[in-house]
């Protein structure tokens, strides 16, 4: 659906539109047809709080009908309502030393409890082994340290000490799977083909959260060269890269750049770059008549980073980029060295639970991270 509304913006069908959005009611607090356009700080005159934009939690991208088409009116709607606010769980309003309790049915997860003109918030998590009673004082004097651990259904009361009426608000912490987020939409292919130009203004950086790097060389690329020839080597190296962002983008992941005949790309999942890397291996190394096998080597981390603008394009570095590209020298090509953080992921264990692969753990010391403990692992079809 993004790619086609993507391609719509294309054809003039749509346009987009970037929004800052409040951490707290999720409301735009600044709108702009550019990315570059956007500042890095985030100010709510609804919710007077300050903060921080990051790509996958404060920035996300809407459509709407291009004028031309047919006119539109952008109206602002109630800030309370549930469609603007689907994170809001429950919203009462307390008088001065008021006491109200609450029975909830909760989803397991992450909340966070919060009152108007009372600083801070207090974290709530809801488990199993959580308490089925508690009590959330709202004093003058702020939030308590620490958690309240409740259980998917629990009695709650709310006690307002203060002299003023208060507004208390029990909502998740997790985004909206709603929101296109930036950091979605910039790892996706088709929007960097369409939108080469969009990144962020210059000097600017922004956190993505976390991101799964995928860094790619092809072995022998030298030797290559000397046994067919400059045109022959070229024609070869410029059709794997055909091959690999065909797989990437097939796979909902993004080519961020090339480097010679290395290859830099980003998914927002660490299974989808995997299965990725492992198609274009196999596609490679069993090309069609008349063309020669490649060994592609490989190397995927996942974690945080942060987005800037280089060379006129969106880019990312961090320490997992780094990593990333540190795990390629370690792959033969007939492999896949994954992080500890990629073999960990559920949906990438459950797809080395086949009998079609084999793991191992490998000793390495990576380059400029001499002294620390990273746990890398060897992933191989097997036969």
């Amino acid at each position: 659906m993004l790619e086609l509304c993507l391609r719509a913006t294309r054809a003039g069908l749509l346009e987009l539109r970037w929004e800052l959005l409040c951490p707290l009611c999720r409301g735009a607090t600044e709108t702009s047809p550019r990315l570059a356009d956007l500042g890095s700080g985030i100010h709510c005159d609804t919710c007077q709080i300050d903060s921080t934009a990051e790509l996958d939690r404060s920035v996300a991208l809407a459509f709407r009908p291009n004028p031309a088409v047919r006119e539109v009116e952008a109206r602002e709607y109630c800030v309370g309502g549930p469609e603007v606010t689907p994170h809001i769980v429950v919203q009462q309003l307390l008088a001065p030393s008021e006491q109200r309790r609450l029975e909830l049915a909760l989803e397991d997860g992450h909340y966070r409890v919060r009152a108007a003109g009372l600083a801070g918030s207090r974290a709530v998590v809801v488990a199993g082994d959580g308490s089925s009673e508690a009590a959330l004082p709202l004093g003058g004097g702020g939030w308590p340290a620490g958690e309240e651990r409740l259980a998917p259904r629990a009695s709650v009361l709310l006690v307002n000490g203060a002299a003023e009426e208060r507004l208390v608000v029990l909502e998740r912490t997790a985004w909206s799977d709603q929101a296109a987020t930036a950091a979605d939409v910039t790892a996706l292919q088709a929007f960097r083909d369409l939108f080469a130009t969009e990144a962020l203004r210059p000097g600017a950086e922004m956190s993505v959260g976390s991101l799964t790097v995928v860094f790619t060389d092809l072995r022998d690329s030298t030797r290559l060269y000397r046994e067919i020839g400059d045109a022959a080597a070229y024609g070869s190296v410029v059709g794997h890269f055909d091959v690999l962002r065909d797989a990437i983008d097939r796979e909902g992941g993004a080519v961020v750049k090339t480097i010679g005949d290395a290859v830099m790309a980003v998914f927002r999942r660490p299974v989808s770059s995997l299965r990725a890397v492992l198609a274009a291996q196999g596609q490679l190394a069993a090309p069609g008549p008349g063309e020669r096998p490649l060994v592609l080597k490989a190397g995927i981390h996942e974690g945080s980073c942060i987005a800037v603008t280089l060379n006129d394009r969106l880019d990312y570095f961090g320490s997992t980029v780094n990593v990333a590209a540190r795990l390629v020298p370690l792959s033969s090509g007939e492999d896949v060295v994954v992080s500890a953080a990629v073999r960990d992921d559920p949906e990438v264990a459950e797809l080395l639970r086949v009998d079609r692969f084999t793991v191992e753990r490998i000793g390495a010391a990576l380059r400029g991270f001499e002294g620390e403990s990273l746990a890398v692992y060897r992933v191989a079809q097997r036969g």
